[in-house]
């Protein structure tokens, strides 16, 4: 039934079949229980084999005490973690995957704070990751570290795991031993070619004496043209080819970025897709033993099918489009593409959670963590089905209609404007943002399954409210932009002065073409977000000259948990725009504004024929608190303003709780 053949094929790696080719590849998921693996691990992997993927590279596993990188890490060098994983394994290869173990240490781009240890590297150097220098290893701390991998791959078998992927990308211990730059060594482990590559070889030709003729032995390694330090794809096909001959390698993995450029190693929805295919093109016609594992903004099934179709690569990695829907590959094998929620490359609860060190989740399935408390995104049946009724169709009431119908309530769903989606459909219309939209869509499709109700243009009063038969009310309004110009580093002013003059606008208004802005605009952005940023972005590409004004240290600042700020700061300087960081408003002219330094006092008017606040919205709930004979929930929103991501989780758990 299926319409994408090719990626659903089956391929045999060392006498396991994987039943498609779809692969859950490494990631930092940061779930672990005092290093040890437990629960939160284990339904997180499990729901993602009970959805079909492949093959699944858990976790990635620190192998020696110099290489640990977050406080979720796993506990290195030590056999208590078998027992954890060993329930783990069992469990995903009952559900018909194929699961590996990632081993990695990240050389001279360690974390201090975490790690306590000097980072290990092949010649010393800055880490890229914090601001310390690097200790150029002795001999027998190379040959250390070459047991801490076997040692660490035997540790995975005794695991359950059936196989283990080497770490070799994003400028890792072992890129850079195979990069000239950061690898000066004198010794057998540097020089040409044949002595950068001679740790990496002698690893894996260790773990496979150790480990069988039967384990899967992978090499992950990235691509990335932003630095000319770093490898080419010259380069990496040479050593990968020289890595294939020996037989050991039974796949490479293709990721993008480095830590020289990290923004591309998760790369947000400013970059484009497919982007390892380059690469994985060139290792299909030189390598003779591996199969070859494109990732980095794989993304969709009609992705994944195109790139096996045409040859660019034998298995696609697809970790965020997974994340975002566990059962993506089962939905593709039974048909049913269109029920996939596509993950929209936000970045914002899975790099951004941890980015920040806490285990990761994602904004539009907030179930991701909680499998093992919420069952996954699969529902139970409600005991007695009710009447349930939604006000608001933004995120917070989207996703408790649909979950609510999902387990067999009778909703109805009642939207004030024509479209659904609310502040986050607005988000949709800002540059390269347009998955957004496309998840709306989802929704639709979803409602239309369930038997969901959708009244548009409906906009209902307390009276309303009082009469209709639902015994169960969510109200899910939502909040609106705060028309004052308060701003909050200013808390003296109740407002901004002069905004009775006219011309002042919220980034809503902007984006849905309300606001009569003129030539010259000026944004002053509180949140350093998408709310603000990519507001200006929107204008500077209508032609607008725009100046954005922040209190914030630098434009973007919450950007930055994921990796998108530096991205759009250089996509608004092509663009024109001026960047006035650690900046107030003092007082709106109708015709400019006047601003004050922070960190200087000076003051300067700046000429504009609009401004544009994009400060904390307010609250907006036309309702009593009661209302007499119905159970009321407020979500979202209406219970207070704050990112999307939080909306639904709030309608997720809601839904699943009624």
């Amino acid at each position: 039934m299926t319409q994408h053949p090719r990626l659903m094929s089956p391929l045999s790696l060392r006498g396991q079949t994987l039943r498609n080719r779809i692969v859950f590849g490494a990631h930092t998921a940061n779930m672990s229980d005092q290093g040890l693996p437990g629960p939160r691990f284990e339904g997180y992997l499990l729901e993602r084999a009970l959805g079909g993927a492949a093959m699944i590279v858990a976790e990635p596993m620190p192998v020696h005490r110099t290489g640990v990188l977050t406080r979720g890490n796993y506990a290195h060098s030590d056999d208590a973690v078998i027992p954890g994983f060993r329930k783990i394994t069992d469990k995903v290869k009952d559900a018909g995957a194929v699961i590996l173990q990632q081993l990695y240490h990240i050389g001279a781009h360690g974390d201090s704070d975490l790690s306590f240890a000097p980072h290990w590297s092949p010649s010393g150097g800055p880490s890229y990751h914090d601001s310390d220098g690097s200790h150029a290893m002795t001999g027998s701390e190379v040959e250390e570290l070459l047991e801490a991998h076997v040692a660490a791959a035997l540790r995975s078998k005794a695991s359950g795991f059936q196989g283990v992927e080497v770490w070799a990308a994003y400028h890792s211990l072992l890129d850079q031993f195979w990069t000239p730059w950061s690898n000066q060594r004198t010794d057998k482990w540097g020089g040409g070619l044949e002595g950068r590559t001679r740790f990496s070889r002698e690893l894996i030709e260790r773990i496979r004496r150790a480990c069988g003729e039967d384990f899967i032995v992978g090499l992950a390694v990235s691509y990335s043209t932003a630095y000319e330090v770093t490898l080419g794809a010259e380069a990496l096909t040479e050593i990968l080819d020289l890595h294939d001959r020996t037989g050991h390698v039974d796949y490479v993995t293709v990721g993008a970025g480095s830590y020289l450029e990290f923004e591309a190693i998760i790369p947000p929805f400013t970059h484009g897709e497919k982007l390892t295919t380059p690469l994985t093109q060139k290792l299909k016609g030189v390598l003779k033993h591996a199969v070859v594992t494109s990732e980095a903004q794989v993304r969709t099934p009609e992705n994944g099918e195109a790139i096996i179709a045409s040859g660019l690569a034998d298995l696609v990695s697809i970790v965020r489009g997974q994340i975002a829907d566990p059962h993506l590959a089962r939905k593709v094998a039974e048909g049913r593409p269109q029920d996939i929620r596509g993950c929209i490359s936000c970045n914002q609860m899975c790099w951004g959670r941890r980015s920040r060190d806490y285990w990761i989740s994602c904004l539009i399935n907030p179930s991701v963590g909680r499998e093992f408390e919420w069952g996954g995104d699969r529902f139970e049946a409600a005991p007695v089905p009710k009447d349930v009724l939604i006000v608001g169709a933004g995120p917070a009431g989207l996703e408790t209609a649909r979950v609510a119908a999902e387990r067999g309530h009778r909703v109805e769903i009642v939207e004030a404007s024509a479209v659904v989606g609310g502040q986050f459909r607005l988000a949709g219309m800002q540059p390269r943002r347009g998955q957004i939209l496309e998840l709306m869509d989802w929704y639709e499709r979803q409602f239309q399954k369930l038997g969901v109700t959708l009244r548009l243009n409906t906009f209902l009063d307390e009276e309303e409210l009082a009469a209709h038969p639902a015994e169960v009310v969510v109200v899910a309004t939502g909040s609106l932009p705060d028309e004052t110009g308060f701003q909050r580093w200013v808390p003296q002013d109740a407002s901004l002065p002069g905004i009775e003059k006219g011309g002042v606008w919220s980034p809503e208004a902007v984006l849905r073409r309300e606001a009569r802005l003129g030539d010259a605009v000026v944004i002053y952005d509180e949140g350093g977000n998408w709310r603000g940023v990519g507001t200006a972005w929107a204008m500077a590409e209508a032609g607008k000259k725009v100046t954005i004004v922040t209190p914030g240290a630098f434009v973007g600042a919450e950007l930055s948990r994921t990796a998108a700020d530096g991205v759009v700061r250089r996509r608004l300087g092509a663009l024109g725009v001026r960047m006035l960081p650690e900046h107030r408003l003092v007082r709106w002219h109708g015709n400019g504004v006047t601003v004050r330094s922070f960190l200087t006092g000076e003051e300067e008017v700046i000429p504009a024929s609009g401004l544009v606040m994009a400060t904390t919205n307010r609250a907006f709930d036309p309702f009593p608190e009661t209302v007499p004979g119905k159970v009321l929930h407020r979500i979202g929103d209406v219970a207070a303003p704050r990112l999307a991501a939080y909306a639904f989780h709030e309608g997720r758990k809601l839904g699943r709780l009624i």
